[in-house]
C-alpha cells in the first residue's frame, strides 16, 4: 500500500556526491529518466542534461552549481540535489549537505575513492548524513569493483557493506546479482529496462560467498541480526535489509552499490536501496534552533510550528528565488513569516517544486519538503524562516573563508556603477564569494575558494550583465620604512608673493621606532624648549608630517616605523603661520627620508597548512621556495598542521598549488600578522610590483 506523498515518510532528500568526473550528473539524469521525469536522457557532453543548465557547466562540462531536482519513485518522493565536484565549489556542497537527510557517493570503478570524493565524504561527516555509495562506470577497461570497494575501506576507513556481485566486466558488464534477495538483474543493450532471474550457473558459488560474507559482516555490527544469525547460521532477507537500513543510518557500515550509470544500468536499484536504507525526514531527530537562549526542538511535523532554512538564493530575470528545507510545519502560498535573522516579515508570492531551471508550481509544503520560494525581498542564505509566533534561529550553514583574490575593474566610468550592483547580486547568491575594496590600492578585490571560481564568477557577470570586466591580480600594500635615522636636520620655509608671506624653520631628528609604540607606526615629539616655536605651531608640524608619511622616496609607498622629533625651529613675527610650519614639516621630513636609509617592507601573514602526512615534504620546500619561515607544525590524525610565515606577494596562485601537490588534500588558513624587511633577493621584484 502507498503512502500519501505528503507525509515526511515518504520523502528523501538525498545529495550526489563525488570528486570531479565520477558521473554525478549522469547518474542524476539517469534517476529522472527511470523515474519517468524525463523522457530523453541527457548527456554532459551534449550539454542536454537538465541539472548542469547553466551555460558555464555545459560549456565546461562540470557541474558547478548544486541544482535541485524531484521525481516519484516507488511510492516515494524523491529531492535530489546534484553537488558539485571541484574543490573550488565545495562550499556548494556544504550548503547542500546542510539540508539533506542523505546522500549517494558516487565512485569512478577504475580510480575508487579520488581526493575530492575524500573531501565531500569528510564534509558529509560533519554534518552526520547517512550514505550508501554507487560505484559507477563499472563497463570502462579496468573496472574492478573489489579494489574500489578496498579504496573506500582503507581511505574513508568505513565498512563497506557490498550488496551486489557484477555480471560480466568492462565491455561485457550487462548486470548485477542482487545479493539479498539472490537474483540477477539483466540489461539489455537495446531496452531500458532489466529482467530479473535466476543467479547464473557459473557465478552462484561466488555469490553465495559473498552472501555469506556479506551476512558475517553484518551480524558484527547489528545485534539483531547477530541473534539470528547465530541461532540459524544464516540471515533471511527480511533481516538483513532491516539490518543494512539501521547501520547505514547509524553511520556503522556504508551499503555498495555497482552498475554503469551512462548505459543506465544499475540505477533501478540504486533508487531502491535509497528508498529502503537512507532515512526520510521523519527518521532524523528534531531539528534544534534557539529562541534568545533558549534551545528549542522542532519534529518533522506538518502540524507544528512553520520552521525551514534558506539555503540558496537564485537571481533570476523574474526576480529572486529562494530553495528553502522546511523542517517543520507548513508553508502555504500567501503566508506571512518571519526572518529571524533580520526580524522582518517577508511574504510568500509561490511555491515551486524545483527540476533545475524549470519549476512546478503546489500550492504548500510541509515539513521535509525542499521547494523554491518567490517573493521574498530580503533572505539570504542561511536565513531562517518561521512562524511570527513562534520565532526560532536555525543553524545557518558554515561559509568557508575565501583564499584567492582577484583584482576586478569595469571597462567604462559609466560601467563602474552596473558592476558594483553586478557584484552585490553575485554575493548575494553565493556567500562564499567576498567583495571588497582596498582602502590604499583603492582597487575592487573579489576573493573565492579557488582560481576557477573566480573564473566562473567573473564570466557570469560578463554574460549576465554583459559588462566589460578587467581582471588582474591584486597589489599588495606594501610600506617603506627607515633602517637608519638622520639627526639635526634642518629645514627653512620661506616664501614672499607680496604682502604677508610664509616662514617657518625647524630642525628634525628621524629615527627607526621600533615596539609597539606610537600611532599607527608614527610617533612625534617636540623637544623645543624656551617658546622658540609655540605649541600651535609644534601641532601643524606634527600634521605636515603626517602628510609626508602618505609617499615615501623608494617607490612611493607609505611610511610607517619611524619617530620624528622637533629640537628647534624659529619664527617671524608677521609671516609665521599654521600654514607655514605645516608646509615646512611636510617638506622637512620628505628630504629627511631621502637622506635616511630606507628599507621596504611587506605585508606577511601566518599560513597554517593541513596536508597528509605524505604530503608534508613536498609542501614545506613550497614554502620555502616562498620565501616562508616555518614555526611549528602538529600532528594530526593522518595529517600534519604546519605553521609558517609567508609573505602575502608570494600566495598568490598558492591554492592550486597546494591542491595540484596533495592531490586536492590539502588546505590552508591565513591570518596577516603585520610586515616584514623585504629581502634582498626579492628587492628588485618588490619595487616593481
Amino acid at each position: 500500500m502507498r503512502t500519501h506523498l505528503n507525509t515526511s515518510t515518504t520523502v528523501r532528500n538525498l545529495g550526489i556526491l563525488a570528486h570531479v568526473d565520477a558521473g554525478k550528473t549522469t547518474v542524476t539524469e539517469r534517476i529522472l529518466y527511470a523515474t519517468g521525469t524525463t523522457h530523453k536522457r541527457g548527456e554532459v557532453h551534449d550539454g542536454t542534461t537538465v541539472t548542469d543548465y547553466d551555460p558555464q557547466e555545459r560549456d565546461r562540462g562540470i557541474t558547478i552549481f548544486a541544482a535541485a531536482v524531484s521525481c516519484t519513485w516507488d511510492g516515494h518522493r524523491v529531492n535530489l540535489i546534484d553537488t558539485p565536484g571541484h574543490v573550488d565549489f565545495a562550499d556548494e556542497v556544504e550548503r547542500s549537505l546542510r539540508v539533506l537527510d542523505g546522500a549517494i557517493a558516487v565512485f569512478d570503478a577504475v580510480a575508487g575513492v579520488e581526493p575530492q570524493s575524500e573531501s565531500v565524504w569528510r564534509q558529509a561527516d560533519r554534518h552526520g548524513v547517512p550514505r550508501i555509495v554507487f560505484v559507477n562506470k563499472m563497463d570502462r577497461v579496468g573496472a574492478d569493483l573489489d579494489r574500489a570497494v578496498a579504496s573506500v575501506r582503507e581511505r574513508l576507513h568505513v565498512v563497506p557493506l557490498v550488496v551486489q556481485l557484477p555480471i560480466g566486466q568492462e565491455d561485457g558488464f550487462r548486470g548485477t546479482v542482487d545479493l539479498v534477495g539472490m537474483r540477477a538483474l539483466l540489461w539489455r543493450a537495446e531496452h531500458d529496462s532489466y529482467e530479473t532471474g535466476a543467479v547464473p550457473d557459473a557465478l552462484y558459488e561466488e555469490a553465495r560467498s559473498r552472501r555469506r560474507l556479506l551476512e558475517e559482516r553484518v551480524a558484527e555490527l547489528h545485534p539483531g541480526a547477530l541473534e539470528e544469525y547465530c541461532a540459524t547460521s544464516t540471515l533471511s532477507a527480511a533481516t538483513l535489509g532491516a539490518a543494512l537500513r539501521d547501520l547505514t543510518r547509524s553511520g556503522e557500515g556504508v551499503v555498495v552499490l555497482c552498475g554503469s550509470a551512462y548505459r543506465n544500468r544499475g540505477i533501478e536499484p540504486l533508487l531502491d536501496a535509497a528508498v529502503s536504507y537512507l532515512p526520510s525526514p521523519a527518521d532524523m531527530p528534531p531539528v534544534r534552533g534557539t529562541h534568545g537562549t533558549a534551545v528549542e526542538e522542532r519534529a518533522a511535523d506538518p502540524a507544528a510550528p512553520f520552521a525551514g532554512l534558506a539555503f540558496k538564493v537564485n537571481a533570476t530575470a523574474t526576480g529572486r528565488l529562494t530553495c528553502l528545507r522546511v523542517y517543520s510545519g507548513t508553508m502555504r502560498k500567501g503566508d506571512t513569516v518571519l526572518d529571524a535573522a533580520t526580524g522582518r516579515t517577508e511574504r510568500i508570492g509561490r511555491i515551486l517544486r524545483v527540476q533545475a531551471d524549470r519549476h512546478a508550481e503546489v500550492d504548500r509544503a510541509v515539513a521535509g519538503d525542499i521547494v523554491a520560494v518567490v517573493g521574498l525581498k530580503g533572505t539570504r542564505a542561511g536565513s531562517t524562516l518561521c512562524a511570527p509566533d513562534a520565532p526560532l534561529v536555525l543553524e545557518p550553514p558554515k561559509t568557508a573563508v575565501p583564499v584567492v583574490s582577484v583584482a576586478v575593474e569595469a571597462g567604462s566610468n559609466a560601467e563602474a556603477g552596473r558592476l558594483s550592483a553586478a557584484l552585490a547580486r553575485l554575493v548575494e547568491e553565493d556567500p562564499s564569494l567576498v567583495v571588497r575594496t582596498d582602502p590604499e590600492t583603492g582597487q575592487t578585490v573579489l576573493s573565492g575558494m579557488g582560481e576557477l571560481h573566480l573564473e566562473v564568477a567573473v564570466e557570469k557577470v560578463r554574460r549576465s550583465h554583459g559588462l566589460h570586466i578587467g581582471v588582474g591580480r591584486p597589489r599588495v600594500a606594501y610600506r617603506e620604512t627607515v633602517a637608519r635615522g638622520v639627526s639635526g636636520l634642518v629645514y627653512r620655509h620661506v616664501k614672499q608673493d607680496g604682502g604677508a608671506g610664509q616662514f617657518a624653520h625647524v630642525v628634525l631628528d628621524v629615527e627607526p621606532l621600533r615596539g609597539d609604540d606610537g600611532d599607527g607606526g608614527f610617533d612625534f615629539r617636540s623637544t623645543v624648549i624656551g617658546g622658540r616655536v609655540p605649541q600651535e605651531y609644534v601641532r601643524a608640524v606634527e600634521a605636515g608630517c603626517r602628510d609626508a608619511l602618505a609617499e615615501g622616496p623608494l617607490a612611493g609607498h607609505p611610511v610607517t616605523g619611524l619617530r620624528v622629533t622637533l629640537i628647534d625651529g624659529a619664527t617671524h613675527s608677521k609671516d609665521s603661520s599654521d600654514m607655514a610650519f605645516r608646509a615646512a614639516g611636510r617638506f622637512a621630513l620628505r628630504e629627511a627620508l631621502r637622506a635616511a636609509a630606507m628599507e621596504l617592507l611587506e605585508p606577511v601573514a601566518e599560513v597554517v597548512v593541513t596536508v597528509p602526512d605524505d604530503a608534508v615534504g613536498g609542501v614545506l620546500g613550497d614554502l620555502a621556495a616562498r620565501r616562508g619561515r616555518v614555526s611549528g607544525s602538529e600532528a594530526r590524525a593522518g595529517s600534519t598542521a604546519v605553521t609558517a610565515t609567508v609573505p602575502l606577494a608570494e600566495l598568490f596562485g598558492y591554492a592550486t598549488r597546494l591542491r595540484s601537490r596533495t592531490q586536492g588534500r590539502g588546505t590552508f588558513t591565513t591570518r596577516p600578522t603585520g610586515y616584514a624587511p623585504v629581502p634582498t633577493a626579492a628587492y628588485d621584484q618588490a619595487l616593481s610590483a
